[in-house]
């Protein structure tokens, strides 16, 4: 009898996903694919290493981040892009297209969340229809701020878009703790790209016990000494230990990496970006409580404006809040059922939020706060996870989600007219 050679039904969905993605972003992206761009520090960094060094051959082709340090020039951003980029470096050096690169991955970001969503839908543990599952894949690709991020390809974008499918196989891999050391080889791929997507870990802790935790525990305390005692200290050691190991070790390596470069282990090198805010870095450093009013400014309250001036539309550089570019999330504050999974989502989404909400810059230049792109798969998960059903309003707000972010994903970078240049000293419309 002949072997059935046809895709599996589980993989057709993400396949169509990846495909509708790579159709959607392409056509957003289309004059910009035709040339990589003009911030390609990942394959500055790749070509480095193709050659054994881990500085750039003379100075920077500009002066956009760019970190200098004695009398070399750095590219600091973490490495895990460069890592992937180091075979097309290898045959096309400077030439490669870093947009065609960045596209891939950005397409892959929502076919994996299908995948993801339709393995916790089979198993029973989210009560969702198809549609609903497409709904919160194409919502992630095409109504958040990760649409105009997707079409960019420039260094900061490229590592969103890596670091979000490494997340996203993190969160696979994650499930039931079956596979703790791929599950912490993904994180530590997505550590080594958006560094604070590390603190993402619990939801394997609480992927590892779930299978082990007696139903019907009331609180917390009871429910993790049912499921230690269920599973075996022993058995959840083993599964700590080798998610553990793969995490360390990258942890490890890109800390040799910093040594090497800037002779400390936990300097990326952002203190030596030659940029006009350095003296702000050396003041406040790059995380402090001073910068939090502007970080929630911008993910909370920043709006575009009415101008009698053509187009007559203005928004901010630091970008729009979050409840703006993508509305539907605000389902996720009123959740049908907090059960311990949603929680578990929430505390890891919470977690890597809180620093981003400290940091030295808003994210900008950009259309919406991007930082949110390190903990949108979490958030998606929570919408799918939170129980309430997805009515007439949530599919009205997601179409407005949708038209919101095409609009950005077109005129970024491109219409500047609808950018004000005198916003970029302004979180909101200048007086």
């Amino acid at each position: 009898m002949p072997r059935d050679r046809s895709i599996p039904r589980r993989l057709r969905d993400p396949i169509i996903a990846f495909v509708a993605g790579l159709a959607c972003f392409g056509a957003a992206s289309w004059d910009r694919l035709a040339e990589h761009s003009s911030d390609n520090h990942y394959v500055y960094m790749a070509e480095g290493m193709v050659h054994g060094r881990l500085h750039l051959e003379g100075a920077p082709p500009h002066r956009n981040d760019w970190a200098k340090y004695g009398d070399e020039w750095y590219v600091s951003f973490p490495p895990a892009p460069a890592v992937l980029m180091i075979p097309g470096v290898a045959i096309w050096g400077l030439d490669l297209n870093d947009r065609i690169f960045t596209l891939l991955f950005a397409a892959a970001g929502p076919a994996l969340l299908l995948l993801l969503l339709q393995t916790l839908a089979a198993a029973g543990r989210i009560d969702r229809r198809r549609r609903d599952l497409w709904l919160l894949a194409a919502l992630y690709g095409l109504g958040t701020v990760y649409f105009f991020a997707a079409v960019q390809g420039s260094v900061w974008y490229t590592a969103h878009m890596v670091g979000g499918v490494a997340m996203i196989l993190f969160l696979l891999a994650s499930l039931d703790g079956r596979h703790p050391l791929l599950a912490g080889l993904c994180l530590g791929a997505a550590f080594a790209c958006r560094p604070l997507m590390l603190l993402a870990f619990p939801v394997f802790l609480y992927e590892a016990l779930r299978p082990h935790a007696p139903e019907d525990a009331r609180g917390i305390g009871r429910w993790l000494t049912g499921a230690v005692r269920s599973a075996g200290p022993a058995r959840l050691s083993r599964a700590v230990v080798l998610f553990g190991l793969p995490v360390a070790a990258v942890i490890g390596l890109v800390m040799l990496m910093n040594w090497a470069r800037f002779d400390d282990p936990f300097e990326f090198g952002h203190r030596y970006l030659q940029v006009r805010w350095a003296g702000r870095i050396e003041k406040w450093g790059l995380f402090n409580y001073h910068f939090l009013p502007r970080n929630l400014a911008v993910a909370l309250a920043s709006l575009p404006w009415l101008s009698e001036r053509p187009p007559h539309i203005g928004i901010s550089r630091h970008g729009l809040a979050l409840w703006l570019t993508t509305p539907v999330l605000l389902w996720v504050l009123w959740p049908a059922a907090r059960t311990r999974q949603y929680a578990a989502l929430a505390i890891a989404a919470v977690l890597v939020a809180l620093p981003s909400l400290l940091y030295q810059n808003t994210g900008w230049i950009q259309f919406g706060y991007r930082f949110s792109l390190d903990y949108t798969p979490l958030l998606m998960l929570m919408l799918a996870a939170g129980g309430r059903r997805f009515g007439k309003a949530f599919w009205a707000l997601a179409l407005v989600a949708f038209a919101v972010n095409l609009f950005g994903a077109v005129t970024f970078d491109r219409m500047w007219e609808f950018y004000p240049a005198e916003s970029t000293r302004h979180l909101f419309q200048p007086d």
